[in-house]
């Protein structure tokens, strides 16, 4: 299947692509083995395989999620650069300091 200049052009066109002469020659022969190619893959008996979402065996591989007993708040305000009253300190604008 050879795709001519002018449907190329159109094709052009629609994804508002401004293509020279040699360009619509370049892509015509490039789109026409793309199509080809397809064409092929779509004889291909596929009637054995089972349809498949994703190519690779997809698989969690995050812990589960469970409860766990979390951090102490003295623990954790401790080891901030400020606290104050319970909660992190953090600058009001860039730069400053809390």
């Amino acid at each position: 299947m050879r795709l001519s200049a002018a449907e190329v052009a159109h094709v052009g066109r629609l994804a508002r692509l401004e293509l020279s002469e040699e360009e619509l020659d370049c892509f015509a022969g490039q789109l026409s083995a793309i199509l080809e190619h397809v064409e092929t893959m779509g004889r291909l008996d596929v009637s054995g395989v089972a349809p498949l979402s994703h190519p690779a065996e997809l698989r969690n591989v995050l812990r589960a999620d469970e409860p766990r007993p979390c951090l102490a708040r003295e623990d954790v305000l401790a080891a901030a650069p400020a606290a104050e009253d319970g909660r992190f300190a953090v600058p009001r604008v860039l730069g400053e300091e809390p």
